[in-house]
């Protein structure tokens, strides 16, 4: 009776019943959790705006504090609001993906690397009691060493200098690349100037330190990062191609207008 229950094809058996029982437990859990996870996904998204904007108050919900959010869909092409699908609706990391609403970006074009781009973006603004604008975040992405970083970049009612900039994805290298998440480096770029006298965009990293004495560097440039020039690179490419012709300088220059 025991070698009966010894033989492989019970060991078999058992192990294929213990495996089956795995999987129902795992994938039971992956649906159960799965709208927490996406809230919890959608809670970060939100709360990396608004410190972008330096909005973030510790000890508020997100969920309370991103009521002061207006958000809107911007159609790149025109440099207009658009209402061609309710904002709830648009997935940001999805948008490029989608043939219907993006497209194919040429080698001069696609400085950021990043293939294609979608022609509908999301945007976020904080209006005073006036209605206008106080804050203007865009996210912004851009290929650096490694990976596609994500982020956004805050403008203040200028709409040309910057309030502040923070990234929620990337995988640059830690202690190199990865200080694109310092907060000593992040600071730097408070009060820099996207576009110079003639709407040129001029903000960027310098390779090195800025010099105190150029009043251009001052302005639209902030510190390298030690050992990581293609980060650095390509964090000047994102923002070159994201306020440039193919993002979101037609929608700048158009609220700077009072025409959207």
């Amino acid at each position: 009776m025991s070698n009966k229950k010894d033989s492989i094809q019970n060991v078999i058996k058992v192990a294929l019943m213990v495996c089956l029982a795995c999987a129902v437990v795992v994938s039971s859990a992956s649906v159960i959790l799965r709208p927490i996870q996406e809230r919890n996904q959608e809670l970060d998204f939100r709360r990396n705006i608004l410190s972008a904007a330096g909005l973030l108050e510790p000890g508020r919900s997100v969920e309370e504090q991103f009521e002061q959010i207006e958000v809107r869909l911007v159609d790149l092409t025109t440099g207009q609001f658009t209402d061609v699908m309710d904002p709830a609706d648009f997935d940001p990391r999805r948008a490029a993906s989608i043939p219907e609403i993006s497209r194919n970006l040429s080698n001069q074009e696609d400085i950021a690397g990043l293939n294609r781009r979608e022609d509908i973006a999301e945007v976020y603004l904080v209006r005073n009691d006036a209605g206008e604008i106080d804050v203007l975040i865009l996210p912004v992405r851009g290929y650096g060493l490694w990976s596609t970083m994500r982020g956004f970049l805050a403008l203040d009612n200028d709409l040309n200098t910057v309030v502040g900039l923070g990234f929620y994805d990337h995988a640059e290298t830690p202690g190199l690349g990865g200080e694109i998440d310092n907060p000593n480096w992040k600071s730097q770029w408070v009060g820099k100037k996207v576009y110079d006298e003639d709407q040129s965009v001029q903000l960027g990293v310098k390779k090195g330190s800025v010099d105190s004495s150029n009043e251009f560097e001052q302005r639209h440039r902030v510190d390298g990062l030690s050992g990581a020039t293609l980060t650095s690179n390509g964090v000047t490419n994102m923002v070159q191609f994201w306020f440039g012709e193919q993002g979101f300088k037609a929608f700048v220059q158009n609220l700077k207008a009072g025409e959207v």
